[in-house]
């Protein structure tokens, strides 16, 4: 046996070892759990036995969440280089559980989302078997949806579960169908409003700063601006969706306190860009730096709304379980005991940190090239899209608008590419027959212009009618120089796939554990 074959060996032993060590303490968090709710809360009989399978699948849904959703907080961030992915794990764990134990709210709905007809299930036992359905096919799905890199959303995970349990459980007259056609409808609104909303960020920073010969006098003029509107989303976001459990307000007061907000924090930035843009390079690169600091906040601040609004996914159904064992009768609300939220807390959390990395990775760096003025048109969108959908009553799913902004970066950046390849086209078509020399002068020229100072040069150049002495040949070797995709589409038809078949996948899961469970019971 050679050497390198020596060397082979030890690399899949470290491999294994890692991922022992992962399945390990996710084993020992689940196990913490069943062991807290078999002796610590003094439950008996077969509900007892229910509730502390179902707190241990849980722990287990709440890890899933962690390692699966997460990734659209801070994939950006780290895909962009303005935080290392350790750095964005600890960030990341600490918000999501602080959101969750401080904002996640006392009450649940124990029917997720109205998606079943609580009158259709009135048996307390059908509807605890029900429950524990939906969070252990909720949970498989995003295990699966994790393991094959595909970022997908957790409340249509759940809500697909539920809706697919509630039919075994009552028949079709238990599903709410109505609520169904919202879900459905936010496949398309989210990631369109999200791409739609990033892509235009990002062609204001182009046009406003980097397209500009002097970048950092139009960074001092333009960042500022961004990063108080940042903080005003932000903080208007929060208040609405972070904080909305333990401070309800209307949207006025929430605008016109994250108006204030983001009035300080502009004039504090335009001190701060004064000062680093004197050691500041007039290039792109430099100007990105000044986004990296906004960046890490997104990403805590994304990260506090999502523990605060998602952790009832994990423990939603948990905490129905818990209420309908220890009332004995089902609730149209139930109250979220402490244990409960620590179990979809520290979940998520644990999620994150060991299994949480392929995902960012895929958010961050697989589907396209971002930068810290791309990753922050991204945090952007997922703020102010949540804010204007809510407002205007469209159902939207975090997860889509912030890979929805992903795309919409993307493909702005191809569609940029291609129209000034087609400008270069027109220059050399257009242009007298001059010699070589003179053509790469002029485009030199173009180059280094402006917006409106290429607009103008081309204006002028297509009132000639001469025809540059190109061959068809040369053009369209040209052209294909310059359509390069920018935007990686086996991962965007495998996301697109994964988002469509959540609902269904997860619903047929979960009919077919609901049976098996019903099926155990009366044998």
């Amino acid at each position: 046996m050679e050497l390198k074959d020596f060397a082979d060996i030890e690399k899949a032993t470290k491999r294994s070892r890692r991922e022992f060590s992962r399945l390990g303490l996710g084993l020992i968090f689940v196990v913490c759990i069943m062991i807290y709710t078999a002796l610590g809360l003094g439950v008996t009989g077969t509900q007892g036995i229910m509730l502390v399978v179902a707190s241990m699948i849980g722990g287990y849904m709440a890890m899933n969440i962690g390692a699966n959703d997460v990734a659209n907080n801070v994939g950006p961030a780290v895909g962009s280089r303005a935080i290392s992915m350790a750095g964005a794990i600890v960030i990341a764990a600490i918000f999501e559980m602080a959101g969750a134990l401080i904002a996640g709210g006392d009450v649940v709905s124990t029917i997720r989302s109205g998606i079943i007809n609580p009158d259709a299930i009135t048996d307390s036992n059908r509807f605890i078997w029900l429950m524990t359905a939906a969070l252990l096919a909720g949970a498989l799905w995003l295990n699966f949806a994790t393991a094959v890199g595909a970022p997908v959303s957790t409340t249509h995970s759940i809500v697909g579960a539920v809706l697919g349990a509630g039919i075994a459980a009552g028949g079709m007259q238990a599903a709410n169908w109505g609520t169904l056609g919202g879900i459905a409808a936010s496949w398309i609104i989210s990631p369109v409003l999200g791409g739609a909303i990033a892509a235009a960020f990002l062609f204001w920073i182009k046009r406003a700063i980097t397209y500009k010969p002097d970048m950092i006098a139009a960074a001092q003029r333009t960042v500022p601006i961004l990063i108080g509107l940042m903080a005003f989303a932000f903080a208007t976001y929060l208040i609405l969706k972070g904080l909305n459990k333990i401070w309800k307000v209307d949207v006025i007061t929430a605008s016109v306190i994250g108006a204030a907000i983001g009035i300080v924090v502009y004039f504090l930035m335009a001190k701060y860009v004064a000062g680093r843009t004197h050691s500041l390079e007039n290039t792109k690169a430099s100007i990105n730096t000044l986004f990296t600091v906004p960046l890490i906040c997104a990403a805590a601040l994304l990260s506090f709304a999502h523990g605060a609004n998602d952790v009832a996914n994990a423990v939603g159904p948990l905490a129905a379980i818990a209420d309908t064992v220890v009332h004995a009768q089902v609730a149209q609300k139930a109250s979220i005991p402490l244990w409960v939220m620590m179990v979809g807390a520290i979940g998520i959390s644990l999620g994150l940190s060991l299994y949480g990395p392929k995902l960012i990775r895929t958010v961050g760096s697989e589907i396209t090239e971002l930068d810290q003025m791309r990753a922050f048109c991204i945090a952007m969108s997922a703020a102010v899209t949540v804010i204007v959908a809510s407002q205007l009553g469209l159902p939207v799913s975090s997860t889509h608008i912030a890979l929805g902004g992903v795309f919409g970066v993307g493909f702005l950046r191809e569609f940029i590419k291609t129209n000034y390849s087609k400008m270069l086209d027109d220059i050399k078509e257009h242009h007298p027959g001059e010699d070589r020399a003179v053509v790469e002068s002029f485009l030199d020229r173009f180059r280094e212009a402006d917006v409106d100072e290429k607009q103008a040069m081309l204006k002028q150049l297509k009132a000639r009618t001469a025809q540059a002495d190109l061959s068809k040949r040369e053009r369209k070797q040209m052209r294909k120089v310059y359509r390069h995709e920018l935007v990686k589409r086996s991962a965007v038809f495998k996301i697109a796939a994964a988002w469509i078949i959540t609902v269904p996948a997860s619903a047929l899961m979960a009919a077919m554990i609901y049976f098996m469970i019903f099926g155990i019971v009366h044998a």
